[in-house]
């Protein structure tokens, strides 16, 4: 079976399913994000009642601690952390942006100081695959550098002539049977993140011969600090560039309004910390907006955070309930405003998925924005 299978086309939304050696998932998907061997608050069995199809680990992190060769040991990340479905793991790349005080750049691979520790460490394309490879992931991401925006053109080009030279030594390096995605970068410039594009399907045509080829693309360095209207424009323009029998995966977005947005742009792959992090301070996402549950007003409101939520913590406890959870710093507050959240974003991408095979999700992407804008 290959790996991909689109299985319907709308004007630009797409539902399909991809087929790793842990099982399929179905796209549109959500992917919560597990950077440390761990989608924090959540154990495997209550991420598979909620119906999370595939996670990620994050390749920088995992090679400081615990190491790779460590978990190699222990039969891969899957065994390791006790989840049996599939796993996608960042190359590093993100981190060379996130921890720019920390790292130094060259054309070999990126020197860093552990954030740990302050010990010297290094990546470059072939050490990030090989970590990659350790760990097990069923879908690997190529070493890129992820510059900060706004930025100047000559900055973008600079990136990206480095980013695509990391991503051929990637390809060249991969070694398993796992599948690796390449990762468009272009900052704001439209036409760089077609060269991109282009650029990345050269890589494929030069190696051919040697049976090499990514299986699927990713849209990176979007949402670190531009306007939505860009990131939007960008990943618009880039849905013509890319071929539609691989999937697509924009890396690190967002709120549900861009899911949903870029689900509509012809986006596949989505994972964001937003979910998560959120849950951990409060911030609850419904069909009407989002809650605060610190506010007072929730102090003496015993409906549930969304009355259209089938979730565990909509069913049996109240805002007034989590309200006192989250004032009185208990531990079960993050767990279960984090059991909400990962259900509300894996539902969305559930919901648009079943609108897409159904022919009407244009009716259903109205209905959602009006329900978001009315409010609670």
């Amino acid at each position: 079976m290959s790996f991909f299978q689109l299985e319907k086309q709308g004007v630009r939304e797409r539902a399909g399913t991809v087929t790793t050696s842990h099982g399929s998932f179905q796209t549109p998907v959500f992917m919560p994000v597990g950077t440390a061997a761990t989608v924090k608050g959540m154990t495997p069995q209550v991420l598979s009642d909620l119906s999370a199809q595939i996670i990620l680990g994050n390749t920088y992190h995992l090679f400081l601690k615990p190491g790779h060769d460590l978990i190699k040991v222990a039969g891969g990340l899957h065994k390791f952390m006790g989840w049996d479905k599939p796993i996608l793991t960042d190359s590093g790349g993100f981190q060379v942006f996130s921890l720019a005080k920390l790292r130094k750049i060259e054309e070999e691979g990126v020197r860093f100081q552990s954030h740990i520790d302050g010990s010297a460490c290094y990546l470059t394309p072939e050490i990030s695959i090989e970590v990659q490879e350790a760990l097990g992931s069923d879908i690997m991401m190529c070493f890129d550098e992820c510059p900060a925006l706004p930025a100047t053109r000559e900055t973008i080009q600079k990136s990206l002539d480095l980013t695509i030279n990391w991503e051929k030594r990637s390809l060249l390096a991969k070694k398993s049977e796992n599948a690796l995605f390449s990762i468009v970068q272009g900052g704001t410039f439209g036409d760089l993140r077609k060269q991109s594009m282009e650029r990345i399907l050269e890589i494929e045509s030069d190696l051919k011969s040697d049976a090499k080829e990514f299986a699927g693309h990713a849209i990176g360095g979007l949402s670190v600090g531009e306007p939505n209207e860009e990131m939007y424009e960008m990943v618009s323009l880039l849905e013509p560039c890319m071929p539609k029998d691989k999937p697509r995966y924009l890396m690190g977005v967002g709120t549900p309004e861009d899911l949903v947005t870029c689900v509509s742009l012809g986006v596949d792959m989505f994972d964001c910390v937003m979910p998560t992090r959120n849950a951990r301070n409060g911030h609850l996402f419904t069909r009407f907006g989002d809650i605060k549950i610190k506010q007072a007003r929730f102090r003496e409101d015993h409906s549930p955070i969304d009355d259209c939520c089938s979730c565990y913590t909509c069913q049996n406890f109240s805002r007034a309930y989590l309200r006192h959870l989250f004032v009185s710093h208990e531990i079960l507050s993050s767990i279960l405003n984090t059991i909400h959240n990962l259900h509300y974003y894996i539902d969305l991408l559930g919901q648009c998925r079943a609108n897409v095979l159904a022919g009407t999700f244009a009716e259903f992407k109205k209905a959602f924005f009006d329900d978001r804008q009315r409010g609670l």
